[in-house]
């Protein structure tokens, strides 16, 4: 409790910049909706996407939509873990299944910025780690974070299981890897970082020891084994540290099968629920035209952007997967951590890879939030005046662009 206390008095100057970043959207958003006589609870529990998630907490799975052109969309595609919490906090609580969406966001979002937050002062310290929560919290498309959406609650699981794979605490990344791959499809991202940061930390670890045996041998050569090992105690220092070191594996390799438990349990219940097991879950994701195809249906959609008029959103979407691919190679040469490396990879190429709802796209990027992580160090270093020049723009944009889409686009977030 003493470290969590400590822990949480550093990070509140970057929480409460965030908090008060997500609140004047808020009141901008609410004051816009008051303006058109729209109540603006209503409007971020029960738009897009988190209607569908409510129906799921109040009346279970079993959904479907028919279109004319003979599209069905299931409301299978919806990954489980949201839709229950609303149901588990409406149990204990005397709100609607809208206002226990609501506080679940906002709790998941404000978990999310403290594990952000932790990450970035574990690698680049309090400064980088203030403006890295900052910038999340100002992206374009941040009115998700206080909508009855996933992404607040992945971006929570992902955070703090990245930060366990960075820690050293394997069973804690694997577990939360698990809940973040039964939160969003995208959550298969975590169990890849876990994975592959688990398969390097083993390589490194057989290289170490490797290494400590040449220079064993080395020792031995020139007659020095024989005073290191002289003595019970120093062999029973000796094997009690090689036990540790089994410990250690055995809880690497634990964590690393649980990571993807989620992802893949949900996956396979409605394969078996649709009657094809491996490809049921990719045929319901088929009814919503999304799928992997390696950024083809991407590519057909830019060019129709380019070629004719388009809406606002569907221009601002090309900006921001454009940008989060310059990100992406920025990060890359910064050198990251594995885990950092691997989660962000796999979100982006999700995301560009992905045709269907192209709109979207930013959304999804959300949870990406190490490509904020050189943009956060450039700022540290940038003078006062251009730090708060940068805010005041994200800022403006944040508002007026999370307004725009709750208020007024005519297209899904």
């Amino acid at each position: 409790m003493p470290r969590l206390h400590s822990a949480l008095r550093r990070a509140a100057p970057a929480l409460g910049l965030f908090a008060a970043a997500r609140l004047t959207g808020l009141l901008v958003m609410a004051g816009w909706a008051w303006r058109i006589d729209r109540p603006p609870r209503r409007t971020l529990a029960r738009s897009w996407d988190s209607d569908w998630y409510m129906l799921i907490a109040e009346h279970g799975y079993g959904r479907t939509l028919t279109w004319p052109d003979g599209a069905v969309q299931s409301d299978l595609a919806f990954f489980p873990l949201y839709p229950g919490l609303i149901r588990a906090v409406t149990a204990v609580l005397p709100v609607t299944s809208g206002s226990a969406g609501l506080l679940i966001s906002w709790a998941g979002a404000a978990t999310a910025a403290l594990g952000i937050y932790a990450i970035g002062e574990l690698l680049y310290g309090r400064r980088a780690a203030t403006a890295l929560v900052l910038l999340w919290g100002l992206l374009p498309h941040s009115i998700v974070l206080s909508m009855a959406y996933t992404e607040p609650v992945l971006t929570a699981f992902a955070a703090w299981s990245l930060y366990a794979v960075l820690t050293g605490r394997w069973l804690w990344a694997g577990a939360l890897s698990a809940l973040a791959g039964l939160a969003r499809p995208n959550g298969i991202a975590v169990a890849a970082a876990v994975l592959a940061a688990a398969g390097y930390s083993a390589l490194k670890a057989r290289g170490d020891a490797r290494g400590g045996r040449l220079e064993e041998a080395d020792r031995e050569a020139r007659g020095e084994a024989r005073e290191r090992d002289r003595g019970k105690a120093r062999e029973r220092d000796r094997e009690r540290h090689r036990e540790k070191a089994r410990g250690r594996h055995r809880r690497l390799w634990a964590g690393a099968a649980l990571a993807p438990a989620g992802w893949c349990a949900y996956v396979l219940y409605v394969g078996f629920r649709t009657g094809d097991p491996l490809g049921g879950y990719f045929a319901v994701q088929r009814g919503w035209t999304s799928k992997f195809d390696f950024g083809v249906g991407a590519l057909r959609v830019v060019r129709d952007i380019v070629l004719r008029p388009a809406l606002l959103p569907m221009v601002l979407a090309i900006l921001i997967v454009a940008a989060s691919v310059v990100l992406f190679a920025l990060l890359v040469l910064a050198r990251p951590p594995v885990a950092l490396l691997v989660y962000t990879g796999v979100l982006v190429l999700i995301t560009v890879g992905g045709s269907g709802f192209f709109e979207s796209k930013p959304r999804f990027l959300l949870p990406a939030f190490p490509l904020l992580l050189p943009l956060a160090r450039a700022m540290t270093k940038a003078r006062p005046g251009a730090a708060a020049l940068v805010t005041v723009a994200l800022a403006g944009l944040s508002f007026a662009y999370g307004t725009y889409l709750l208020m007024l686009s005519p297209i899904a977030l």
